[in-house]
């Protein structure tokens, strides 16, 4: 599979921003010009101006856009000194800076570290040149001017380097697509995932609330919303005691000296919370889980014939994410994790490997979210941040190919997506939108059980050291929640609805039968309630599609002669009269089998 860097439609990309750049230039020539790199379905640039913009303002840049693009300019690109580099943007701050790291070798010229010093070269086209590595079209002429748009998207903010503490800048989003038609269809696509905004859903389906006294980033479960959190987590456990998983849980802080000796402190110190001082000691709020876990296996003795032993746990983690970072539940600073640390022998690695990846699976089955990629994440070379002997990567990385290929997964791999202290297995899954989301991951680990001297008896009597393998199939269950939200627009299969059932009376004489059998049906396990209001019939119909219960069990006279109830779906469909115990029975094979349709 090509790599999206590596495609004409990231050159395309890359070298729209570049004339977007060039048209706020003319249009603003006092602007200040940052970075503008290429991204997933897009581009941006980031730029100072000297006031707001306005829809004219878009309108007018992304016209003049279209004009740029019809002359057919060539990118020509062009090595130059840092001195040369300073001349030539003598008058643009941020530009000076990136010469700066450029020269050191500290970054380059998008601002990301890199190693040892850097050649500094610039792409000019018209009158416009920007530092640049490239790639690049040969020439304008090769975009589609009817396939690109800027004013699709509000422009944003963003500091200067992700940096609170820097200048807000103003970011412009551009598209850009090699056929009109492409265009067409992605914006549609973008009007649909507006209306499956999970932060607009979650607020009219009563499902969670983020509380700037609480804290950004930390959200609060209504009970709607932790009941399709419960739904889920009762899944996974199942799933897990099917599979051998043991229960454990770990609390929310733990000594500083723990994550020094796992090596996550300090190689993620920038996204952890500060140390807390108690007493003569310091801790940490709780970053992972996995050396909690590790000191539980390591607090009794173990033999070969433990083994393989799995521990699971729903652990709460904080990261310090960025306020500018932070979005709903996709990006928060308090998540709970489906985690799990499975301590191995060498020779069950390859089949327990196995058994994660197919649990993994039929996560993603059971929620209709079958169309997934897997990515093989390896260490990048050039980079300092791994931990471990080349030896135990080459076999752990091995270790995840041959599983692979055993399985059958077309797989990629891409250097650099390592956890610091082992390569892992990613599951890239593409919801309705066919936007793409990292779910599910296994990595495979030879490092923190030799850090923290983890052994185990052999069948030689002799101490050996387990290889670990972590697992999270959910990941984070608020940003699942909300990919989950998003993919099913908030019409939950019937197992997950926080309201399974809601029984409608259609007039006040009939609401204590209604109250009867919403008991019947809590008490066979469901999730049932009665619209007991003044509204008329159609609206409470109307209500309960709004909020997207499944089932709507109309009640009237006849119903309740003959010990019925009228079922409709949420879908509109009316399915007629049908005994109550005929339904609570088909009901229970619905959730009972998981089922995505409501009436299959």
């Amino acid at each position: 599979m090509q790599r999206y860097e590596e495609s004409k439609l990231y050159r395309i990309r890359h070298s729209a921003a570049h004339i977007m750049a060039q048209a706020v230039l003319e249009r603003f020539p006092e602007a200040q010009i940052a970075i503008g790199p290429p991204i997933e379905d897009g581009f941006y640039y980031d730029f100072d101006l000297p006031r707001p913009l306005t829809p004219e303002d878009l309108a007018a840049i992304e016209q003049r856009m279209r004009d740029i693009i019809r002359e057919g300019h060539p990118f020509v690109r062009r090595v130059v000194s840092a001195e040369e580099a300073r001349r030539l943007f003598a008058n643009q701050v941020y530009k000076l800076e990136l010469i700066d790291g450029l020269e050191k070798g500290a970054m380059d010229e998008d601002g990301n570290p890199i190693e040892g010093p850097a050649v500094i070269t610039t792409y000019r086209h018209d009158t416009f040149e920007d530092l640049c590595r490239g790639p690049h079209v040969e020439n304008s002429s090769e975009i589609n001017p009817d396939a690109v748009s800027i004013t699709f998207r509000e422009p944003a903010g963003a500091y200067w380097r992700g940096d609170e503490k820097r200048p807000m800048l103003t970011r412009i989003y551009g598209t850009a697509w090699e056929t009109a038609q492409e265009l067409e269809e992605y914006l549609n696509l973008l009007e649909e995932a507006k209306k499956r905004d999970h932060r607009v859903l979650g607020q009219k389906l009563n499902l969670f609330v983020i509380d700037p006294l609480v804290g950004k980033g930390l959200p609060l479960w209504k009970p709607r919303g932790a009941l399709v959190r419960e739904a889920l987590i009762d899944f996974m456990r199942e799933a897990q005691r099917e599979a051998g998983y043991l229960p454990v849980v770990t609390p929310h802080i733990g000594n500083l000296d723990l994550y020094r000796t796992s090596g996550h402190y300090p190689y993620y110190s920038d996204s952890q919370y500060a140390p807390i001082q108690v007493d003569e000691e310091q801790f940490l709020i709780k970053p992972m889980n996995c050396p909690h876990h590790c000191m539980i296996y390591k607090s009794e003795m173990h033999s070969y014939r433990d083994l393989p032993l799995r521990l699971a746990e729903f652990g709460t983690v904080y990261r310090y994410e960025k306020s500018g970072e932070l979005s709903g539940l996709t990006r928060v600073r308090g998540f709970t994790q489906d985690d799990a640390h499975l301590f191995v022998t060498p020779e069950q690695l390859l089949s327990e490997f196995i058994g994660v990846a197919d649990l993994i699976q039929r996560v993603f089955r059971t929620l209709g979210m079958a169309d997934f990629r897997v990515r093989v994440g390896t260490r990048d070379p050039e980079s300092d941040k791994y931990v471990g002997a080349p030896e135990s990567w080459e076999k752990a990385t091995a270790a995840i190919i041959e599983a692979c290929q055993h399985m059958g997964l077309d797989y990629t791999i891409e250097a650099g997506e390592a956890a610091f202290y082992g390569p892992k297995l990613d599951f890239i899954v593409r919801d309705v939108l066919k936007r793409e989301w990292q779910l599910g991951t296994v990595q495979v680990d030879y490092n923190l059980p030799e850090r923290f001297q983890l052994e185990y008896i052999g069948a030689d009597g002799e101490p050996h050291r387990p290889v670990m393998i972590h697992r999270a199939p959910f990941g984070s269950l608020e940003r699942f929640m909300g990919i989950l939200i998003e993919h099913f627009a908030g019409a939950f299969p019937a197992w997950l609805s926080p309201v399974q059932v809601t029984l409608i009376p259609v007039a006040d004489r009939h609401v204590p039968y209604a109250q009867q059998i919403a008991a019947r049906l809590k008490a066979a396990g469901f999730r049932a309630e009665v619209d007991d209001s003044n509204n008329r019939m159609s609206n409470k119909i109307r209500i309960a599609q709004g909020q997207k219960v499944p089932y709507m069990l109309v009640v009237g006279d006849r119903d309740v002669e003959a010990g019925a109830v009228s079922v409709r779906l949420r879908s509109g469909e009316d399915l007629g009269a049908m005994p109550v115990e005929a339904f609570i029975a088909r009901l229970g094979e619905i959730v009972k089998s998981r089922a995505l349709a409501l009436w299959p």
